[in-house]
């Protein structure tokens, strides 16, 4: 969260970011990879919210160094999408999970 906050200060206003252990789906979830994270949209009375999701991030790296990355990376793609600026703009790498 630093490092997103000294490229991009204003990026993470009104942005409440989480942790949960697993992803809770309300929906029928299929596929071959499991979620690491969720973005929502800002509505009434709620600001927009980043979840990241602790055991699936923690079993796709294979070292610290690789789930701080991962954690960073994960974040910015979903502030990102929420805010609509770009990966660069955020501190992050595209296509890093390619």
């Amino acid at each position: 969260m630093a490092d997103i906050a000294a490229v991009a200060p204003d990026a993470l206003r009104d942005v409440i970011v989480g942790v949960e252990e697993v992803p809770h789906l309300n929906v029928a979830w299929s596929g071959d990879r499991v979620p690491l994270s969720a973005a929502l949209e800002p509505g009434r009375g709620r600001k927009a919210q980043i979840v990241i999701f602790e055991r699936p991030l923690e079993h796709r790296a294979g070292s610290r160094t690789q789930l701080r990355d991962l954690v960073h990376q994960t974040i910015v793609e979903q502030l990102s999408a929420l805010t609509g600026r770009s990966i660069e703009e955020l501190g992050g790498v595209p296509g890093w999970d390619d």
